[in-house]
């Protein structure tokens, strides 16, 4: 299968240099894919469009979107605008595109019929702007995902849990096995990312789209939400000795058998890929935590600022076009453990875990995640919070939801 793959990507490439060898050239593209895992993906998009006869310029920035992001902006508000530029789907981009420093891809996506081919239809919503499309989406990322692993359940002699109850239960034990119970990293994003996974299993879907859509803040610091504010504080203390930063080092430790697992996107599925471990054998994935077959449908996609050259303006729509190619769509998404935005394509290949992702997206169960429900300065806000909720155990629930609740009835 892999040698097929890497058939089909080359042949994709060839087919669309054929378009845009006559405009040829070099094209840098920013992200902040560095993982090992990460690296294998991104090395696919890299292929397909060296294909096509122009050249990916690569400028993976390392440290996560919190610290490549204000890098990228500040590029591009002074003067010195990459080629094309990775961000998440939803508002990260707004503002650049209201102050006219991002191409419109109206034209390129009406050409090759985007809207019939991506899918769910949001993500190209969240591309729209005005009417017009700013964005090229290029995977689907879900957080809700709990990674396990087995070894370290099998030491602690206790069984793999299947729920987020059972996964508390079982603490414990692992603890006595010497094994920290929950891997959590020190970046911000990671600990408010794992509140944001615990309201939608523990307070349901209802709950999670009243926060965070409606930004009822009343409800937000109500009784029900306070039962999610419980699940973060076992989070809180399973996760005490964990002592890494990068999300990376926090999926190792449950790659090696020295945490029982992780709340982490479906992208860690890149990481266990690259450590030659297979899903449902040394690692077990439970979407939702066991306990909501929803999904959110967030992700990443690449903006294409505004560029003066037009060999470099050129070689964005080749670019564009490259991203969406089905062939490229496959050879990405399964290094990087994320789901393909086309619905026409073949994934027969795909591990249980993303099974899993695609049966609960075939589905319908889908539902928009907070970078597309919430401004940047309200997500900085919330990762600030959940941050020091972690790092600070005396920090009380009460008061943590406390300012939660303040947080969410001043967003927007």
């Amino acid at each position: 299968m892999r040698r097929t793959l890497k058939a089909a990507v080359l042949a994709a490439g060839t087919a669309l240099g054929f378009a845009g060898a006559a405009y040829a050239t070099d094209l840098e593209v920013t992200h902040w894919w560095t993982s090992g895992g990460e690296a294998a993906a991104v090395a696919e998009l890299a292929k397909a469009f060296d294909a096509t006869g122009n050249k990916w310029v690569d400028g993976a920035i390392a440290g996560s979107g919190g610290t490549a992001r204000p890098i990228m902006i500040s590029r591009i508000t002074g003067g010195d605008p990459m080629g094309a530029t990775q961000f998440n789907h939803g508002r990260q981009a707004e503002e650049l595109v209201q102050a006219g420093l991002m191409r419109d891809l109206t034209d390129i996506a009406t050409k090759s019929k985007w809207t019939e081919v991506v899918r769910p239809k949001g993500l190209l919503d969240s591309c729209t702007i005005d009417g017009k499309i700013y964005c090229v989406p290029v995977n689907i990322h879900s957080w809700q995902w709990l990674w396990l692993s087995n070894e370290a359940f099998a030491k602690a002699g206790v069984a793999v849990p299947k729920t987020w109850d059972e996964y508390v239960a079982a603490a414990p034990a692992l603890e006595k096995a010497g094994i920290v119970p929950l891997a959590v990293g020190g970046q911000p994003w990671q600990a408010s990312g794992a509140f944001d996974v615990l309201l939608l299993a523990v307070g349901g879907t209802d709950a999670f789209l009243k926060v965070y859509k409606d930004k009822d803040g009343e409800f937000a610091g109500g009784a029900e939400i306070a039962k999610v504010f419980k699940a973060a504080d076992d989070a809180r203390k399973m996760s005490k000795g964990t002592n890494v930063q990068d999300w990376n080092q926090a999926t190792n430790m449950v790659i090696t058998g020295k945490a029982g697992g992780q709340i982490m996107g479906d992208w860690a599925q890149g990481e266990f890929q690259v450590a030659g471990k297979v899903a449902g054998k040394d690692y077990t994935c439970l979407p939702g935590l066991g306990m909501s077959n929803a999904l959110a449908t967030g992700g990443d996609a690449f903006y294409f600022p505004l560029l003066k050259d037009a060999e470099k303006a050129k070689a964005q729509e080749v670019l564009a076009e490259t991203l969406l190619d089905p062939k490229t769509q496959v050879a990405f998404n399964l290094k990087k453990g994320s789901l393909p935005v086309r619905g026409d394509v073949d994934l027969n290949s795909a591990n249980d875990c993303m099974k899993k992702g695609l049966d609960i997206l075939a589905k319908g169960t889908v539902i928009p995640w907070t970078d597309q429900l919430l401004s940047q300065d309200t997500q900085k806000q919330k990762e600030d919070l959940f941050s020091e909720f972690f790092a600070k155990p005396d920090l009380t629930v009460e008061d943590a939801q406390k300012r939660f609740a303040d947080i969410i009835s001043s967003a927007d």
